[in-house]
C-alpha cells in the first residue's frame, strides 16, 4: 500500500472501465477490507451482495440510471440492517447506515489500492433491488460499487479534486 494520505488523495470516482474481468483474489480482498471495517460496538450490521453473473448484474442494472455501470466487471451492493445495529441510548440514533458507509469506504480504498476503480452509487431505485433480490428486504441499501479495471482513457471529473477551504470545515473548540 502507498502511504494512506497518498492513497486517499489519488482515489477518484471511476466512470469508465476496461473490458477485463476482475480476478476472484482481488474481489476477496475487497470483501475482506469491508469486513475488517470498524462498526459501532462491533455489531457488524451490514450485508454485501456481489454480482458477477450477467443475470445478477442485469437485475441490479435495472435500478441504476447510469449506462457506464454496464462495463464494470463486478457490482457490489452494500446494505445495513437497522435491527442488528447499535442504537445510541441518549437519542435513539441508529448507527446501521453509518456502519455500512464506513464499510463501503474501506472497500473503495482497497479497490483503488488494488489498481482497480469504482465510484459510490447512491442514486438507485431501492424498491427494484428489493423486488429482484428478496434477501435485501430487511436492509437499508446504502451503496452500489461498480468494480473494474480502469479504462486507459478514463479521467477524473474536473470537480473531483476541488475542496472547500479548511476554514469553512474545521473549527477549533
Amino acid at each position: 500500500m502507498k502511504d494512506f494520505f497518498q492513497l486517499a488523495s489519488d482515489r477518484y470516482s471511476v466512470r469508465k472501465f476496461a473490458d477485463k474481468e476482475v480476478e476472484q483474489e482481488k474481489i476477496d480482498k475487497i470483501i475482506e477490507a469491508g469486513i475488517k471495517a470498524p462498526t459501532a460496538c462491533n455489531l457488524q450490521p451490514f450485508k454485501m451482495w456481489v454480482a458477477k453473473s450477467d443475470e445478477a448484474r442485469d437485475k441490479i442494472l435495472r435500478a441504476i440510471p447510469f449506462p457506464f455501470v454496464r462495463s464494470a466487471s463486478v457490482l457490489i451492493v452494500v446494505g445495513a440492517n437497522p435491527a442488528e445495529s447499535w442504537v445510541r441510548k441518549f437519542d435513539g440514533k441508529n448507527f446501521a447506515d453509518i456502519d455500512a458507509s464506513i464499510v463501503t469506504t474501506h472497500m473503495m480504498l482497497q479497490i483503488h489500492d488494488l489498481g482497480l476503480g469504482t465510484t459510490w452509487i447512491g442514486h438507485f431505485d431501492e424498491k427494484i433491488l428489493k423486488e429482484e433480490f428478496t434477501q435485501m428486504k430487511d436492509c437499508n441499501l446504502i451503496a452500489i460499487l461498480p468494480v473494474g479495471y480502469i479504462a486507459d482513457d478514463c479521467e477524473s471529473s474536473d470537480w473531483h479534486f476541488v475542496r472547500k477551504d479548511n476554514s469553512f470545515i474545521v473549527k477549533e473548540l
